[in-house]
């Protein structure tokens, strides 16, 4: 039986498919500049769509803060309880200055915002969403997933499709063996060689296991000049890439939800914008868009980016 959980809201019509909270982003005595993780970018890219009068406060879905309960759905006790140290938390998130903070602050400023940021997951849909019994994750991130590749092991609900960098982190193998569709990438790949790949393995990706629902994994570390990611994409090409994934999973009437995922260069956010627009100006994302999450109904909150 599903847990009580205050994720869950109507969402109205009026509102965009857009989830968000101010609290996503991490700001304490400049200790998030020790990350080369831009931890404000949420907040610049929401500032941007707003410059450009795409939206406002009041057309955004609020994300809500995950609690204890929520998050056991995925991670065990033990492991919530490990967060209590500071020590823990810095070797998490690699920031090893946060060993000298009180744990009460830890949580405030860094883990709260992360908390909310996991407004939802996938086995949330699983749990509460009727009609969804199968899920499909494109994950086109620079580094493999391997994350939810330990997490849905063995699930045949869930099938995989990773395009990654070879040669970096994490190199896990055996997370690899939860791909279902595994496509390898070399050092500096470029536009065109990763928009065919993308497409072709995309197509094949959804004729193979007809989801109910797409979870796109949007990172733009494949940035040309990533030097975590080590791909050469262009701006263009990645505002290209999304167009591709969010046409393509249209196009087989098939919910799609979009996080933003990775992304090491303060440019990333501008293009995040970018590309949020081009979406909205092709038509494939908006108020009325359907098979677009959020939908208006009670309805999981799945953040714009999920850690």
């Amino acid at each position: 039986m599903p847990h009580p959980t205050q994720l869950y809201q109507h969402v109205p019509e009026s509102r965009w498919p857009i989830v968000y909270s101010p609290r996503y982003n991490i700001t304490f005595l400049g200790l998030e500049k020790l990350h080369p993780f831009d931890a404000g970018k949420w907040g610049k890219v929401i500032s941007f769509l707003k410059e450009e009068k795409l939206l406002s406060d009041s057309m955004l879905v609020e994300a809500r803060e995950a609690s204890d309960e929520d998050l056991l759905v995925v991670h065990t006790r033990r492991y919530l309880n490990e967060l209590k140290w500071s020590f823990a938390v810095a070797t998490i998130t690699e920031i090893p200055p946060v060993i000298f903070l009180p744990n009460f602050l830890v949580q405030r400023k860094v883990l709260k915002p992360l908390r909310t940021q996991t407004g939802g997951t996938i086995m949330f849909l699983f749990e509460r969403v009727e009609g969804v019994s199968r899920a499909t994750i494109v994950d086109l991130d620079a580094h493999q997933g391997n994350g939810h590749e330990r997490d849905f092991m063995g699930d045949k609900r869930v099938y995989i499709m990773d395009v990654y960098n070879r040669h970096i982190y994490p190199g896990d193998r055996f997370a690899k063996q939860a791909i279902r569709r595994k496509v390898e990438l070399e050092w500096g790949t470029e536009d065109d060689e990763y928009l065919r790949r993308v497409e072709r393995n995309l197509e094949k990706a959804l004729q193979e296991h007809q989801p109910d629902v797409v979870v796109y994994n949007a990172g733009t570390d494949v940035l040309e000049g990533d030097r975590l990611g080590g791909l050469s994409i262009s701006p263009q090409g990645v505002v290209k890439r999304d167009e591709l994934v969010f046409r393509m999973v249209r196009g087989h009437q098939v919910p799609i939800l979009m996080v933003t995922s990775g992304g090491y260069q303060k440019r990333t956010a501008r293009i995040i914008a970018d590309s949020i627009l081009n979406l909205y100006g092709q038509g494939l994302i908006g108020p009325q868009s359907a098979n677009v999450s959020a939908q208006n109904s009670d309805t999981p909150l799945l953040p714009l980016e999920v850690p």
